[in-house]
């Protein structure tokens, strides 16, 4: 099966064809296809790595929906000193369906 490691959002995510995943926000509408660079590229043992990118490789996403993750609770506290302060956070992420790898 061909898979291809792509960049999205400072991050690097193993993909294959059909598959759905998370990534950071991206600037793209629902509906529309997003084009993410590609790292890396095999199928079965054969394996290209790109410096640092594969030249002419993409990979075409189509997106499904923009949403925030579940609330990540920061929490601080200092023990006999009264101190404790509890912050809360929502990652913006983009919900993708990998539709072809061009390599």
């Amino acid at each position: 099966m061909a898979y291809a490691i792509i960049k999205a959002g400072g991050k690097q995510h193993k993909v294959t064809v059909g598959e759905k995943l998370d990534v950071t926000k991206i600037e793209v509408n629902e509906g529309e296809n997003a084009t993410f660079e590609v790292l890396a590229h095999g199928e079965g043992e054969s394996l290209v790595v790109g410096t640092p990118v594969v030249e002419g490789a993409s990979v075409i996403a189509k997106v499904l929906r923009q949403f925030k993750a579940e609330k990540v609770l920061s929490f601080k506290f200092k023990r006999r000193k009264g101190y404790h302060r509890t912050r809360g956070h929502r990652q913006l992420l983009t919900q993708v369906e990998i539709l072809s790898i061009n390599a």
